[in-house]
């Protein structure tokens, strides 16, 4: 920390406002939010303005716990994750600076499920998720065929790894289709979901990656911001992973970086895994290059409203979530989004009701779904009513048991 180029930025909290412009928080904000979280999601808005001010040319949030599997609706705790650090980044940049076209590569082993979740529908932000095959790995998502909803499909995109995909591998995917992909989306920030657990001494997951390995990555990928998510192995690949990113987001020389017992050479990409990558990288860019298309014909399907069901588990709190998630098909704006969603615990059920309006709504989306908040407040099949307007920057949520609002 004592080198030039490098600068270190005290932390803050981030204010309730800050976590509603994701989150539908049950049964609030304070629930789900402590100290420690709201000092992770805070330390991220604090390097956001320090680079939109011209301060620095790129940061690195050093910050736990953290947030990529948190989605939408939060009941609790899902893969370590509460609130969404870098989703609260986005939605925090976009109300205060108007930054729009924004991607997200989230290198974290683990499928990026909370992020890709909650900007799904939203074509102005690309997702991009290299994680370890979800049939060998939690949360067991992030395939190639989940390409987003029907207005922003083709902005989703998932690579699927085999396990034990060493430095080499990974490094391909990121040459052959990351980079191509971003260069053609032309965004005006890109942010790193920078998690460490594909480390081969990470005791969660099953990768090859390398403290050199990473360095290199961030090199080429050059995000704005990058925010720490998971990884694991505490002594053997935390230290030597973020000196080397430290060192090559600022320039610097990392090629001294290396574990005590890393070995050039040490693991070699197996050639079944290499034919299974190459074939992810071809369907993948055709999928990218026919996103157009594909949103035509998907949205030529629908009627007024796309509705989804989904099945959530949160693994730490041990809830199961019924959802259901509709999206207004507004020819003029990406449409507002309702979600229906039921928590099952052995202390009994929670349902809740949540209305999101987008930033870029037009006044008849917003309109039309401030009315369904309003439809809903006397509904006692739900015990909590949310309203969340990004466009106004306005949240409500309304006790139906007690007869209370609260604004955020």
């Amino acid at each position: 920390m004592d080198l030039p180029e490098i600068a270190e930025y005290k932390p803050r909290l981030a204010d309730y406002r800050d976590i509603a412009r994701v989150h539908f928080c049950v049964p609030d904000i304070k629930a789900q939010a402590t100290i420690p979280h709201l000092i992770a999601a805070g330390s991220c808005l604090v390097l956001g303005d320090a680079l939109m001010k011209g301060e620095v040319k790129n940061a690195f949030a050093l910050v736990r716990p953290p947030g990529h599997h948190a989605m939408t609706v939060a009941h609790g705790n899902r893969g370590f994750c509460n609130i969404n650090n870098e989703a609260i980044l986005v939605e925090y940049l976009r109300k205060k600076y108007g930054v729009r076209r924004i991607a997200i590569v989230d290198t974290d082993v683990h499928h990026g499920d909370g992020t890709q979740e909650i900007f799904y529908n939203d074509p102005d932000v690309l997702f991009i998720s290299f994680h370890q095959d979800g049939r060998t790995l939690y949360p067991g998502s992030g395939f190639i065929n989940e390409l987003g909803g029907p207005k922003a499909l083709g902005r989703t995109i998932n690579i699927p790894l085999p396990p034990a995909t060493p430095d080499e591998g990974i490094l391909y995917v990121l040459d052959s289709l990351v980079l191509p992909i971003l260069k053609d989306f032309k965004p005006e920030l890109v942010l790193n979901s920078a998690g460490q657990d594909n480390h081969y001494t990470d005791p969660l997951a099953n990768m090859r990656f390398s403290a050199q390995g990473y360095a290199k990555l961030n090199e080429k990928l050059a995000p704005d911001l990058a925010v720490l998510e998971g990884g694991y192995a505490i002594q053997s690949a935390l230290p030597y992973v973020n000196t080397g990113i430290i060192l090559a987001m600022a320039g610097l020389d990392y090629s001294c970086v290396r574990e005590p017992d890393f070995k050039p050479g040490m693991f070699v990409q197996a050639a079944r895994d290499r034919q299974v990558l190459e074939e992810i990288v071809v369907e993948q860019l055709e999928n990218w290059r026919n996103r157009d298309r594909l949103v035509k014909a998907e949205v030529a399907k629908h009627g007024d409203f796309y509705r989804r069901k989904k099945q959530i588990f949160y693994d730490t709190d041990m809830i199961q979530e019924s959802q259901e998630e509709t999206i207004r098909m507004c020819p003029d704006c990406q449409g507002y989004k309702t979600i229906d969603s039921r928590a099952h615990r052995s202390i009994g059920d929670t349902r809740i009701f949540g209305v999101s309006i987008p930033i870029y709504a037009c006044d008849n989306c917003q309109a039309e779904a401030r009315e369904e908040y309003r439809k809903r407040l006397n509904n006692p099949e739900y015990e909590y009513v949310y309203l969340q307007d990004k466009k106004e920057d306005e949240y409500r949520s309304y006790n139906t048991r007690k007869k209370q609002e609260k604004i955020n």
